[in-house]
């Protein structure tokens, strides 16, 4: 269904909500599209590459893509095309109607040998309308702003340091200083197409290319819809939230790397938790955490191969030795992810500081180990068992998690103050040696068994007296607190306790008590070591909705997960966080976490929703 995309902006100045925006990408990089057709964000040739347009950091030096009509007013309305990530934009005015279609272009192939190209074609469908295209580059987060330089009639390369643009277009072009321009027209039954294609500046210089025809534009265009629906079309479960999971797995799959199979956990950086706050982190890694969900969330819509891409991309960023295991890598594997801050960006609204690199990497989270032994038991089940070598590596992961889950931590939200003893590590590092046990025994290989048998028994005594609040009968954050944390919500989904188990389910109405926030949760409260307030984290409402369903209480799991599904915008896109007060959402976006949550989540309410 198209849905009006509303016209007014929220108080900050020139930059859009982070609502207004619409994710395309290739399974490479990213751009997201604003309500008037503007790419503010993209990154080439990777996303974690520095931007080549970035208004949504900094609106006058980032950089941008837009085209528009030209000097009338306009309702504008957008969609997906059908089951894919390709973007129509409609755009009617009172002389005609002309549609525009946005997508980074798919081929077979693309794994390896990726066209890196952002194509937008508008088509007349009724009278006449005139536009305007803006071609903004600024490489290296706004700080480049490149040499621009004709290549043919109509075909401008643009470079800058070590990246480079090929733009075509073919309802004329000229430049403007830094800029690339035109007017044009389009009227019914006709198109006009721009195509923005990533190059190297010294791969321009030697190879001297050509420009893409037209009719090879138009087939692109094809090829993209038919890769998208292709993939889409491999889902297998059913059910009336089905067809806004699928959405959401297509935002999932947008955001893994093919060569790889790393999954960042969003395309964007620096957008904030609160505005103009500072905490303002850099999301476009591969956290082992938000992957390992997110395959599994993958897996239960059907799509095996992701998971396996995944699991093969962590086992080779560790280098098969569990000691070198760190929380989050970048896409290539790469382990170094220092965090930089970007002082001359104004950031999203002012937000500041603006960062590039993550400082968590080097953070000691105890839950991976869970993850990963939950992963490698889950391939298991689907009937794959560990080679040798794999086996070697989980022995590792089993024995470090035995060893260090006496340790305190950063716990799965990271925090930046004192480690603690989490309920939600010590978990994991159960489920760790849980899945390892099991393994061990389903595929005779040899194990420590006694060794980790006492370790696991040792975990769950401690976490049943130390981490449990006898006087409520509920779970806590960590040892020695009284605090909820939303994160207890996944005991249930690790195995550690029943949903049903009547200390989950008190634990589960205590969290809603304590963190509910209008009808969604917080992650906690209290001090973090960080400044500044949060929003809802909607990941946490729909784990909430989740455990609802697998306690059979589906009426008040329609009621939160109707709630947090109403957090997204016209494209069933979602954020990080929601401000409650303000209807806006916050953080990173679109964020991979939220979106596997609601696939989690609809796939419980599949599973328990009541026979009529």
């Amino acid at each position: 269904m198209v849905s009006t995309v509303p016209t007014t902006r929220a108080k900050g100045g020139p930059y859009p909500p982070i609502s207004t925006y619409a994710l395309i990408g290739d399974c490479h990089s990213s751009a997201l599209i604003s309500e008037v057709a503007s790419i503010d964000w993209c990154c080439l040739p990777r996303f974690d590459s520095g931007s080549c347009f970035g208004r949504v950091l900094d609106w006058r030096r980032g950089g941008f893509c837009q085209i528009r009509p030209d000097g009338v007013k306009c309702s504008t309305s957008r969609r997906y095309v059908d089951d894919t990530l390709v973007l129509e934009t409609t755009f009617r005015t009172g002389g005609g109607e002309a549609r525009l279609f946005d997508c980074f272009t798919m081929r077979k192939g693309g794994s390896h040998d990726p066209f890196r190209q952002v194509l937008r074609i508008v088509e007349g469908v009724r009278g006449r309308i005139d536009f305007a295209l803006e071609v903004c580059p600024r490489f290296d987060y706004g700080e480049v702003r490149p040499w621009i330089r004709q290549e043919g009639p109509n075909f401008f390369s643009a470079i800058g340091g070590n990246d480079g643009l090929l733009v075509a277009f073919d309802g004329g072009l000229g430049t403007v200083d830094h800029d690339l321009v035109s007017r044009f027209s389009v009227p019914a039954g006709e198109r006009h197409r721009l195509s923005m294609q990533f190059m190297r500046p010294e791969t321009i210089d030697d190879e001297h290319p050509s420009p893409p025809e037209a009719g090879e534009l138009d087939r692109r265009l094809e090829e993209t819809l038919g890769w998208w629906r292709r993939w889409a079309g491999k889902t297998r479960l059913q059910g009336p939230d089905m067809a806004a999971a699928l959405r959401s797995a297509i935002a999932l799959k947008a955001l893994q790397h093919a060569p790889t199979g790393a999954i960042v956990a969003a395309p964007t950086t620096s957008l904030p938790e609160a505005p103009g706050g500072s905490r303002n982190w850099d999301y476009r890694f591969s956290w082992i955490r938000d992957s390992s969900f997110a395959v599994r969330s993958l897996v239960e819509l059907g799509y095996e191969s992701e998971a396996d891409g995944f699991r093969r991309f962590v086992e080779r960023s560790a280098a098969g030795n569990a000691g070198d295991l760190q929380i989050v890598y970048g896409v290539g594997g790469e382990r170094r992810l220092s965090e930089l801050e970007l002082p001359k960006l104004e950031g999203y609204r002012g937000a500041r500081p603006v960062r590039a690199g993550n400082a968590a990497a080097t953070q000691l989270q105890l839950d991976v180990f869970g993850e990963l032994l939950d992963l490698a038991w889950r391939w298991h089940e689907r009937g794959h068992s560990p080679d040798d070598d794999y086996w070697r590596f989980i022995l590792e992961l089993c024995n470090a998690a035995a060893r260090l889950w006496t340790e305190p931590d950063r716990g799965i939200w990271e925090v930046r103050g004192r480690p603690l003893h989490f309920v939600h590590s010590k978990a994991m590092c159960w489920v760790a040696l849980d899945r390892g046990l099991r393994l061990a025994e389903a595929s005779a290989r040899a194990a420590p068994v006694k060794r980790w048998t006492l370790a696991r028994d040792r975990i769950r005594r401690a976490i049943e007296t130390k981490g449990y609040d006898r006087d409520r009968g509920v779970f806590v954050r960590s040892f020695g607190m009284k605090t909820m944390d939303a994160s207890l919500l996944l005991l249930p989904t690790a195995g550690f306790v029943d949903h049903d188990d009547p200390r989950m389910i008190r634990t589960t109405d205590q969290i809603r008590k304590e963190l509910d926030q209008d009808g969604l949760l917080l992650r906690y409260k209290g001090a973090d070591g960080l400044r500044g307030k949060e929003g809802a984290f909607l990941a946490c409402s729909f784990w909430l909705a989740e455990c609802y369903a697998h306690q059979g209480r589906y009426d008040e799991a329609r009621v939160v997960f109707d709630r947090t599904v109403s957090t997204g915008n016209d494209l069933g896109l979602f954020s990080e966080e929601f401000d409650v007060a303000t209807g806006e959402m916050l953080g990173n976006f679109p964020i991979g976490l939220t979106h596997l949550s609601h696939i989690a989540a609809a796939v419980a309410m599949a599973e328990h929703q009541p026979q009529l």
